[in-house]
């Protein structure tokens, strides 16, 4: 069995209100191997047939919960990518020497990224296996070079959509980020970057008090007025957008939210070239979350705790993180 196979854990809730298995998405990013290198690589581990979608992204068709996707994860060059070229014709030529200049740069620091669809819980061990190979054939993560921001990234199925338990989601992430990051322990390009900034003081301070009781619009807005960004170690943009993608619009207008039924946790580094290192390091603190927010009165107690944190004139993360551990994690 693969390291760290036997010790991913699941989540209280494996099933959503439907009743159907949870499902969750996957990327990772990563250097080390070349687009169609890395294509081989996880078309033979899973069995899949690889085709071309344009000069930077690759799929993989045959599995049954969907297309995986693999890509350079550059926007601009992937739409250039996807446009035909005509050798006689002397503007195309241009486009072309620009492209190939944007992708010899591209190559210095952008990931590859590897995007599985949406998988059942039971089947996160086939990603752990799957990270396994993508070492044993020379992939790097964030320690490859000092400027890579390489992350790994989840997309959970939401168990319910309802007003209440979104919220109490979101409550439990923002009582624990502090240990989050600690145990995450961001690479610096990361934290200089802002692709996973820390949510507003002012907003943790309203989502954590005991008290916050939001309809769905008011949760929506309430996170909309501080947080119109992708930009979050927790982005709750494509969920809202699921639930209400007009109102997101009106606030962020960023092409890139896609809307779906799942928080998005952005936090994590890709730290794949690591032996040992696996999908079960982050995984299992983010099951911590879902713990905490499915443990009612844990919950509500922690709340409290944390709102009084938050209150004291000097407060610091370390301070609350030794609380959690000794008090609110189990």
């Amino acid at each position: 069995m693969a390291a760290g196979l036997q010790e991913l854990q699941m989540p209280p809730m494996r099933r959503t209100e439907e009743g159907a298995e949870r499902r969750v998405g996957i990327e990772l990013e990563m250097s080390g191997l070349s687009l169609d290198e890395l294509t081989r690589v996880v078309a033979r581990q899973l069995g899949l047939d690889a085709s071309k979608k344009g000069r930077y992204e690759r799929v993989l068709s045959g599995d049954p919960a969907g297309d995986w996707v693999i890509e350079l994860d550059f926007d601009l060059l992937k739409k250039m990518g996807r446009e035909e070229r005509d050798p006689e014709d002397f503007i195309s030529d241009l486009e072309e020497a620009a492209e190939s200049l944007l992708h010899w740069g591209a190559e210095q620091l952008v990931p590859v990224e590897v995007v599985s669809p949406p998988l059942p819980l039971s089947r996160l061990g086939e990603v752990e296996g799957l990270i396994v190979r993508l070492r044993e054939k020379g992939a790097l993560g964030t320690a490859g070079n000092m400027l890579y921001a390489f992350g790994m990234q989840f997309n959970p199925e939401v168990p319910s959509l309802k007003a209440e338990a979104i919220r109490d989601y979101l409550k439990a992430f923002l009582c624990l980020y502090d240990w989050l990051h600690k145990r995450a322990k961001v690479n610096l390009t990361r934290r200089l970057t802002t692709y996973v900034d820390p949510f507003p003081a002012d907003y943790v301070r309203q989502v954590v008090d005991p008290d916050y009781s939001p309809t769905l619009e008011r949760l929506i807005d309430d996170y909309l007025a501080d947080n119109p960004t992708r930009n979050r170690a927790l982005d709750m943009l494509p969920l809202f957008s699921h639930l209400d993608d007009k109102r997101v619009r009106r606030q962020a207008a960023d092409p890139l939210i896609k809307a779906r039924p799942t928080f998005h946790y952005r936090l994590p580094n890709c730290e794949i070239e690591k032996p040992g290192w696996g999908l079960y390091e982050a995984w299992n603190d983010w099951v911590e979350v879902e713990r905490l927010a499915e443990d009612k009165t844990r919950l509500q107690g922690c709340c409290a705790a944390y709102s009084k944190h938050l209150d004291q004139t000097l407060h610091f993360s370390a301070q609350w993180i030794k609380t959690l551990e000794q008090q609110w994690l189990k």
